[in-house]
């Protein structure tokens, strides 16, 4: 199973693991799980940690990659289909960084993980955090 962490399930793999349900933990668990982190997310990261919104234990071009390789997600790039894609889907929510994820999940054939219930009305198949 290949899965897209949103940018939230991803800080709490590194963090509050204790957040998700057992049902999440055991997707993000299974070896047979490919779990894959956005470049939308990376950036989505730096942005608020400069704004000192996401205090992090060390800068992010520190810490994305140390914690990547740490809980052996896979970085996935955003392409340019990637990104004309977000002009297709409706306008159910309107957080660029989320809406980008959703069209990631699209175009490669990923299941979400996420907490969040604004991608709820979107066509990706959602793995629920909690």
């Amino acid at each position: 199973m290949s899965v897209l962490l949103d940018t939230q399930c991803w800080l709490w793999m590194q963090a509050e693991p204790e957040r998700f349900s057992r049902a999440a933990l055991n997707v993000i668990e299974d070896p047979g799980t490919e779990l894959w982190f956005s470049a939308a997310s990376a950036w989505e990261i730096a942005i608020k940690y400069a704004l000192g919104k996401l205090p992090l234990p060390v800068p992010p071009p520190e810490y994305v990659p140390s914690r990547m390789a740490r809980a052996g997600t896979t970085g996935l790039p955003i392409v340019h289909d990637h990104a004309v894609r977000v002009a297709t889907l409706p306008p159910h929510h309107h957080d660029p960084f989320d809406r980008l994820l959703v069209a990631q999940c699209q175009a490669e054939r990923l299941r979400l993980l996420t907490a969040d219930r604004h991608f709820a009305p979107y066509e990706v198949e959602i793995i629920w955090a909690v």
